[in-house]
């Protein structure tokens, strides 16, 4: 559930300012309200601490680039200030990647000239011999006068022509041409821009960084058991970081013995603990409900089961508004039939359940995390949906031994549809209703939060939807199972609740105190109003999704299983074995992304828009040290 909060001003004497956030900070339970934290004077200590922040983060972002050595390097190595050596060796190295790049790109446009000192053709022009390097198009040298001594070392694009220099003089030629002017520059034309090292100077350079940058690298292994030491700094200035921000964002009279004050907002029950602080400190304190433009954080507690859904949606990082509905229990219930029904196989269930419980043996002294949990529950779903269909790692029904068909449920089991074309029709049409059995019924649930959430008149709007929720049921049955409407129960009535919903919704979709305002309000939007109709359609639809990938993923383990089972009767039966691990270990990847795409789509979608659920919360975060 989402705990009440309370909006808390706190008051203290200027001059202790610093003293009082202190002891808020130890306290730990006060969400401190956002605000506009000043620069300039005053506020030299927060640059410092970000510039802090950064280097460390930078660092930080360096050495988690390597992977730790089987050898611990010894202490020696760690000696003095590990942080400021990362980050001048992180400088070092940026200069010498960009030498390197620069040195390549450099030695590319030379290297046709062949091996050659540059500082030779300045000493030669010292002493009166002037020769200029030019690359000249084949125009350009066919342009050439007949007072233009041009020596040509080769063609464009080729190496350097060994030996001495040829006089082409009037030898006129369409293609491009490099060599070297003799005596004064070519007119129009502009000279190629002499290197500063030779090719073999530039190789040795090259070899020099490339050596040094491997040296480099070593130290950076060497320096990573220093990383926990850094990642322990920037926890800390991040703490200190918030603390001057709280500072400089507290508003105060600006008198000599003026005050100054904070709000942030504390759940309800902690209200208390502030109240005695307040008494012991001598602050001034003010407790009232947060208003309703306030942005208040979003608290939650579960129970232990229902908290089994909190790794989820920390790694989605979604979080209800405080005004918002916690729909968390039931994420967690339709989450966990949709894994199990998209995921779909016993066999990988089996593996899944095994993998949960060797993680919860092995972590039960310390604690067993709560992802460990939701592992065996998840687990245990895919592995009951996979014995109720009769699918074990898409083995052939009739290749499985007769328990296991015994196990299976009838109506949905995929060795009842192995007996026939028409057994098969059948469970595809059971599968099909309870996808959309599951709909109805989640999407329903989320009205009746809604209603519960907001007793007002509006509540007559969700009975509707419901109301169209139960018609549009009846008519996709009608539409996309049965083969004969005739045979759909209660279409007739179905149609009437579609008609009757609309109405529902129609006036009382938008009421906020007027039902003509209200209807007002849905003649303007009457396009999107009447489009909810088919919203309710492709809403339902839309579980159509968990049979089909759940089919998907069975038709993957019945073609690896077809493309090993020739090698296994074989003498390359190792490499049927390295197929079915790969293929289905392949297929338990794409069923993980599956669910992630769809089970969490449902939830956090469909389900949530018939909620009305935004997900727009962020979480409490107390001021305190979290260190």
């Amino acid at each position: 559930m989402i705990v009440p909060m309370k909006k808390v001003s706190v008051v203290v004497m200027d001059r202790e300012r610093k003293a009082s956030l202190e002891k808020l900070r130890d306290l730990g339970i006060l969400h401190l309200e956002k605000k506009a934290v000043p620069t300039g004077a005053g506020a030299e200590t927060l640059a410092g601490l970000l510039d802090r922040k950064a280097k460390t983060e930078t660092a930080l972002g360096i050495l988690r680039s390597y992977k730790a050595p089987k050898k611990v390097p010894s202490a020696a190595l760690l000696e003095g200030d590990a942080l400021a050596e990362v980050l001048a060796l992180g400088e070092e190295k940026k200069a010498l990647q960009e030498q390197l790049s620069w040195n390549a790109k450099e030695r590319s446009r030379i290297e046709k000239w062949g091996n050659f000192n540059p500082q030779d053709l300045k000493i030669l022009a010292e002493r009166g011999v002037v020769l200029i390097p030019y690359e000249l198009s084949g125009d350009a040298y066919g342009a050439l006068g007949e007072d233009d001594k041009f020596c040509v070392l080769g063609r464009a694009g080729s190496q350097a022509m060994p030996g001495a220099l040829s006089s082409l003089k009037g030898a006129k030629s369409r293609a491009g041409v490099r060599g070297l002017a003799v005596g004064k520059p070519i007119a129009g034309e502009t000279p190629f821009a002499l290197p500063e090292k030779s090719l073999v100077e530039f190789d040795q350079a090259t070899k020099v960084a490339e050596e040094r940058l491997e040296a480099i690298e070593q130290r950076f292994i060497a320096l990573l058991p220093a990383a926990k030491a850094i990642d322990r700094d920037l926890k800390f200035v991040n703490a200190e970081i918030e603390f001057e921000g709280a500072r400089l964002g507290m508003d105060a009279t600006g008198a000599d013995n003026g005050v100054a004050w904070l709000t942030g907002y504390a759940p309800q029950d902690t209200v208390g603990q502030i109240k005695r602080a307040a008494a012991e400190n001598g602050w001034a304190l003010a407790v009232d409900d947060p208003g309703t433009e306030d942005e208040v954080p979003t608290l939650l507690r579960h129970n232990k089961f229902v908290s089994l859904i909190n790794p989820l949606t920390d790694f989605l990082e979604i979080i209800p508004g405080y005004r918002e509905a916690d729909i968390s229990g039931w994420f967690l219930v339709f989450f966990t039939i949709f894994f199990g029904m998209i995921f779909g196989d016993a066999g990988y269930g089996a593996i899944l359940l095994l993998a949960g419980l060797f993680a919860v043996a092995k972590t039960a002294k310390k604690g067993v995390p709560t992802a460990f949990k939701l592992l065996l529950l998840l687990g245990f779903s895919n592995f009951v949906w996979g014995v109720l269909t009769c699918t074990w790692f898409g083995v052939e029904p009739d290749k499985l031994p007769a328990i296991l068909r015994t196990l299976s449920l009838p109506l949905i089991s995929n060795a009842t549809a192995a007996q026939s074309a028409r057994d098969e029709a059948i469970v595809k049409q059971n599968l099909m209703i309870f996808c959309f059995s599951l709909a109805v019924i989640q999407l329903s649930i989320g009205h009746i939060i809604a209603i519960i959430k907001d007793r007002s008149l509006k509540l007559l709007s969700n009975i509707g939807s419901i109301a169209m929720l139960v018609g549009m049921f009846n008519l996709v049955l009608a539409l996309v199972v049965s083969n004969d409407y005739r045979q759909v129960p209660f279409l007739p009535p179905a149609i009437y609740l579609l008609a009757g919903g609309f109405v529902l919704t129609f006036i009382f979709a938008n009421y906020e105190g007027s039902i003509g305002k209200s209807i007002l309000e849905s003649l303007k939007n009457i396009i999107s109003t009447i489009l909810g109709i088919t919203n309710v359609f492709s809403d339902i639809m839309s579980y159509i999704r968990l049979w089909a990938v759940g089919l998907a993923g069975a038709s993957i383990s019945s073609t690896v299983n077809t493309m090993a089972g020739p090698l296994l009767g074989h003498f390359l039966v190792f490499l049927g074995v390295i197929l079915l691990i790969f293929g289905h270990g392949l297929n338990i990847i794409l069923n993980v992304l599956s669910v992630l795409v769809h089970a969490v789509r449902l939830n956090t979608l469909e389900f949530s828009s018939h909620v009305g659920l935004n997900w727009s919360g962020f979480a409490y975060k107390p001021f305190s040290k979290r260190i």
